[in-house]
């Protein structure tokens, strides 16, 4: 018999991202009208477990007007004393045993952990500890393991279309080539997706190490064609073919690659202009995309997920993420959700459309 649910915390961890407060309202609401249970809002994250806690009380009033705002009424920290993982790295776990404890000691039956990789590797350990702890899945990136769909990707994407397609107007009246680079540490699908609705010529993912001269030759092909302009949409990850280490990928690249680079849209700019001869100019969408009120979608997505976390919590499964599998909500393991990186697989059936449309990325195989 599970024991009786009477006050739950929620919070907030890692980047912000477009539903998240969607998220807060959703369980606030579901777990008093449906349930009767009292809501706690764990500010700055995992944070407020540190030292003298920080926490608030969240009622029907507090959550009125939350579906439609951007960022989080609780605050969000990636960087403080969870930064380290304690189950692979050797380092200080105080932060853990202290979070632990005051769990404990407000009396908190469960915890809602809204939050990406990271905070769900944090999650992982806390529940080692006897944290009774569910997870709801975030991140822009839509890179999360054990589940198809994260809330702030459509927003980003939705974001990353708009800006493209201004830069057609400006890169048309000058005959520039515009180079794009939009968030995807690792993995390539929003640069996927905005480049396929916006239009792009050239999209350069981390997936699909690139060849400069292969996106270079697609630029010198619009030209000959009577095409005065072009646009290159790069992800922030995205790197050169041979600059990575390991086996061979599905896509004639190399794994086990450095991801995080910088300058990533002024490089790769500055090289198309020297190998085409045609003007350049990068813009960098960086936060951009992780700012502004979620779309549709995302509020739909979000609102699913804080009230299926809820259910999790009242059906005692916690060591669970929530997650939206094959058109609907799922419970996957929480360490399931961090095995590895979600990235985009060379057979995915945008790859193949956006090829077939004449989108080129710059591939050994393109």
């Amino acid at each position: 018999m599970q024991p009786k649910i009477r006050s739950i915390g929620i919070l907030t961890s890692g980047g912000d991202a477009p539903g998240l407060n969607a998220v807060i309202r959703s369980v606030v609401k579901t777990a008093i009208i449906q349930y009767g249970w009292d809501v706690f809002g764990i500010v700055d994250g995992f944070e407020g477990l540190v030292g003298e806690p920080r926490i608030k009380p969240l009622t029907l009033d507090s959550v009125s007007g939350l579906l439609p705002r951007g960022g989080s009424v609780l605050g969000c920290t990636n960087r403080g004393h969870f930064k380290l993982d304690p189950a692979s790295e050797p380092g200080p776990i105080t932060a853990f045993q202290q979070a632990a404890a005051t769990i404990a000691r407000l009396e908190l039956e469960a915890v809602i952990m809204v939050g990406g990789d990271g905070s769900h590797r944090i999650a992982r350990e806390l529940i080692r500890l006897g944290v009774p702890l569910v997870g709801v899945p975030k991140t822009i990136d839509n890179d999360l393991a054990g589940t198809d769909s994260t809330f702030g990707f459509d927003t980003a994407v939705s974001f990353a279309t708009e800006a493209i397609d201004r830069l057609h107007t400006t890169a048309e009246s000058h005959g520039r080539v515009m180079v794009v680079e939009v968030m995807g540490r690792d993995a390539g699908w929003i640069a996927l997706y905005g480049g396929l609705a916006g239009g792009a010529d050239v999209i350069l993912i981390p997936e699909i190490p690139y060849v400069m001269e292969k996106a270079a030759a697609k630029i010198v092909a619009r030209v000959e064609a009577g095409k005065r302009f072009s646009i290159v949409v790069t992800a922030e990850g995205a790197l050169p073919f041979g600059s990575v280490s390991g086996a061979p990928d599905a896509f004639g690249g190399r794994t086990g690659a450095i991801r995080r680079t910088v300058n990533v849209a002024h490089d790769v700019a500055a090289e198309l202009e020297e190998m085409t001869g045609r003007e350049s100019r990068a813009v960098v969408l960086g936060h951009l995309q992780r700012g502004g009120s979620p779309t549709a979608s995302d509020r739909v997505l979000a609102t699913s997920y804080g009230a299926a976390a809820v259910k999790a919590v009242a059906d005692g499964q916690m060591g669970h993420m929530v997650a939206w599998c094959a058109g609907r909500i799922e419970l996957v393991p929480i360490g399931d959700g961090v095995s590895t990186a979600r990235l985009v697989p060379a057979d995915h059936p945008l790859i193949a459309t956006a090829r077939g449309l004449g989108i080129s990325f710059a591939g050994v195989s393109d």
